[in-house]
């Protein structure tokens, strides 16, 4: 499926490449992307045809069109640091046992040279029994939607990133809770210190602007969330993660498209700064041990992982966050 035009000349640094698709790509507000030439093209994708049928939607068209400007603009930043010709695309179908449609989604996976492996996957997903990992709700109907996020830069001089925000129904009636969740984080092998403080800032903005928005708690919370127990250690430089909070109208929503655009803008900006850097094998054999980390916490400690796989989500999709190329 191709996705909308977004020339860049190829033979600019991965700067100028960015800085073009900055200035092409303003920040949205939640009311801003109804009205904007996405919501339009929203209704031919298939993520918009999996959640809506006629005129039933699992989620309100806003909660829908804010995850197609969150996908497609972290698509169109994969594109602007290298050509979305690499862009690979593909939907799947959830069914439940009995043949009855349960959701899908679509997967959005670029592999070139400079990024060697970035994937942006969004999916709505729902079914009669919660499979509720704390146990709470668990056996009630529910319905979950998102967006998630993963990048494994070829060069070690550039940071594995990751982003996703969801939402998350449960039950019926008066008696359904609606929650959102999400986060941002960096995992740089080679830390630099302009990165880690740059990133951190842009995601206290974002706390900053939005009802529900607590940075020193979302940070302590990403900090130990992503902590690796059999290591020892952190994944990375850290950022913010949070979960189920509760939401009563999906204007609530705003914190979850403001951090997913602010993560593509100063990811998009730290990506350009480093994916030109030189390295030799050294640096590049220490990167590949490096990433074992990264696949041993989604492999073992994941929460997102688990749930995909308790839900009978699509496997590959799942597992896209996985390293391409990883040694222990």
């Amino acid at each position: 499926m191709p996705i909308a035009s977004f020339a860049i000349p190829s033979d600019t640094r991965a700067a100028d490449r960015y800085a073009r698709f900055h200035s092409a790509h303003p920040m949205l507000g939640y009311g801003d992307v109804h009205d904007s030439t996405l919501a339009q093209q929203s209704r031919a994708d298939p993520l918009w045809g999996i959640a809506c049928k006629g005129d039933e939607s699992v989620f309100p068209h806003d909660v829908l069109e804010m995850f197609l400007a969150v996908r497609d603009g972290n698509r169109h930043m994969f594109s602007s640091i290298e050509s979305q010709d690499h862009l690979q695309i593909k939907s799947w179908n959830k069914s439940s046992p009995e043949g009855h449609a349960q959701g899908g989604g679509v997967m959005s996976v670029h592999r070139a040279e400079t990024l060697e492996k970035a994937a942006v996957n969004s999916s709505v997903v729902w079914g009669d029994a919660y499979p509720s990992i704390e146990k709470n709700y668990a056996g009630k109907p529910y319905a979950a939607g998102g967006v998630s996020l993963i990048c494994h830069p070829r060069n070690p001089n550039a940071p594995i990133a990751h982003m996703n925000i969801r939402i998350l129904r449960v039950g019926e009636g008066d008696d359904a809770v609606t929650w959102i969740g999400g986060g941002a984080d960096l995992t740089p092998m080679v830390r630099f210190e302009e990165d880690t403080r740059d990133f951190h800032e842009a995601l206290r903005g974002v706390c900053e602007r939005n009802q529900h928005g607590d940075y020193d708690k979302f940070k302590k919370w990403c900090d130990e969330y992503f902590y690796i127990p059999h290591r020892g250690d952190t994944r990375g430089v850290g950022g913010i993660f949070f979960d189920y909070v509760h939401i009563a109208r999906t204007s609530e929503c705003a914190l979850l498209l403001d951090l997913a655009q602010t993560f593509t803008r100063i990811y998009g900006e730290i990506l350009a700064r480093r994916v030109e850097m030189p390295y030799d094998d050294e640096l590049k054999d220490r990167q590949l041990h490096w990433r074992g980390r990264y696949a041993e916490f989604n492999l073992v400690y994941d929460r997102g992982t688990r749930f995909g796989l308790l839900s009978g989500g699509n496997t590959e999709a799942i597992l896209a966050s996985l390293p391409p190329v990883v040694k222990w």
